[in-house]
Order: structure tokens, then C-alpha cells, then sequence
């Protein structure tokens, strides 16, 4: 099998093995497991780790986070290794190894992606998901730690000025692919966090007509103060 052939097969396959790790509902199979119901039935109805935590279960809110944004990093890592493993050994001469290893981080980008993707419309629950925000992190993260770690401290210094989860979380997910053209400027990682983005900013547009009309709750605001849906700019 030449190499242009290999890698034209390894697109798909990363993409359906990325979508199907995405799509796993860890907040609601985590939850029912604890004998706390459908979390779907509570505050916003996300399945992410910020309606978790509205069961009053922080280490089941923190065990959430952790799964998902680990799997858009892990289906990352799987895909691109499992690439390099195939793709090197067929390439004959040194330029085709770097085009091979060149391919084989893009091919880990693409199953990183549909995680992401997986995530947000999963197909076992009607493809009503979570926002992304964490899985987008762990993408970030496993690619290139740069950016993941940029990501994080955009996100704090926002949350500490405007007091808005959700409000950060966007300036945070704008930053990305601009950072991913100046550290990463040789692959596809400005190009799959820019379309990754615009659909974050897409979920969010409850939350962004709230920071418009000036009713997205802040921070440690008092519960009773606070709509319904939480903000999802929080990791869900």
C-alpha cells in the first residue's frame, strides 16, 4: 500500500473512530451509575460537568471534566500514533517520512476534531450534546501544549476581569487559532481550531445575546440569581 493510498483511508477511519469516542455521554452514564436520575432533567439539561455539579456531586463533576476533555486529546494521541506507525514505514526516502509524519499529526487532528464533534451532537442521545468547551481544551492540549496552556491562562485573566465563565471561555476559544498560527504555523492546527470555533460560538449564542443584554450570570453569583441554563462557556 503506497502512502497517499494509506493516508486517504486513515482520514475516515480517524474520523469515525474520533466521533464515536467523542459521543460518550460520560455525564449522563456517570450520573445514572451514581443513582442521580437522567442529568437531563436538571437545570440546563447539558451533559456536561457544569449541570454535573447541580447534583451536588463535585467529585462527579470533576470526574466528567476530566473524561471529556480527554476525548478529543486521547482520540487525538490514537489516531495520530497509530498514523505515524503505518505512514513512516511506507515512506522511502526522507522527504516522504515528513510528509508521512506531516499527515500523521493531521490525520490525529482530524480524529481530535469529530471527537469534538462526537461531543457536541452525539448520536445516542438525538445529537443533543454538550457546548464543547472542554473537549476543545483537551484537543488543544494534546496537540500542541502551547496552546492548550495559552488557552488556559486567556481564560483566566478574562474570568477574573469580567466575572463571566462563559464570557471567558469564548475570549479563550477566539485566542486559540491565532496562537495556533504563531506556535504552530506549519500545520493544520489554526485551521482546525478556527472551524472549531466558529462552531463553539455558534452554541453559544444563548449565552452571547445574555452578555449583550447584560443578563449572563456572573461567577459566584447566588443561584436564585441565576438563569436556568448555566453558562455554557464553563467546561460542559
Amino acid at each position: 500500500m503506497n502512502q497517499v493510498l494509506a493516508s486517504s483511508l486513515l482520514y475516515p477511519a480517524a474520523a469515525i473512530i474520533g466521533y464515536l469516542l467523542g459521543s460518550i455521554p460520560f455525564g449522563l452514564v456517570i450520573t445514572k451509575l451514581a443513582g442521580l436520575g437522567d442529568i437531563r432533567t436538571i437545570g440546563s439539561g447539558n451533559i456536561g460537568a457544569t449541570n454535573v455539579l447541580r447534583t451536588g456531586r463535585k467529585d462527579l463533576a470533576l470526574l466528567t471534566l476530566i473524561l471529556d476533555i480527554g476525548k478529543a486529546g486521547i482520540a487525538f494521541l490514537i489516531c495520530w500514533q497509530v498514523a505515524l506507525a503505518i505512514l513512516v514505514p511506507i515512506s522511502t526516502e526522507d522527504v516522504y517520512a515528513a510528509v508521512a509524519r506531516s499527515d500523521a499529526y493531521s490525520i490525529g487532528l482530524c480524529g481530535g476534531a469529530f471527537a469534538f464533534v462526537g461531543h457536541c451532537f452525539p448520536v445516542w442521545l438525538g445529537f443533543k450534546g454538550g457546548k464543547g468547551v472542554a473537549t476543545f481544551v483537551g484537543l488543544l492540549a494534546a496537540a500542541d501544549w502551547r496552546v492548550g496552556l495559552g488557552f488556559g491562562v486567556i481564560w483566566l485573566v478574562m474570568a477574573g476581569i469580567a466575572r463571566m465563565s462563559s464570557f471567558a471561555g469564548l475570549t479563550a476559544t477566539l485566542g486559540a487559532p491565532i496562537m495556533a498560527h504563531f506556535l504552530n504555523p506549519n500545520g493544520d492546527l489554526q485551521y482546525v481550531t478556527a472551524a472549531l470555533a466558529i462552531l463553539i460560538f455558534w452554541r453559544h449564542r444563548a449565552n452571547i445575546k445574555r452578555i449583550v443584554d447584560g443578563t449572563e450570570p456572573k461567577i459566584g453569583a447566588k443561584k436564585k440569581d441565576a438563569p436556568a441554563e448555566a453558562p455554557p462557556g464553563s467546561p460542559g
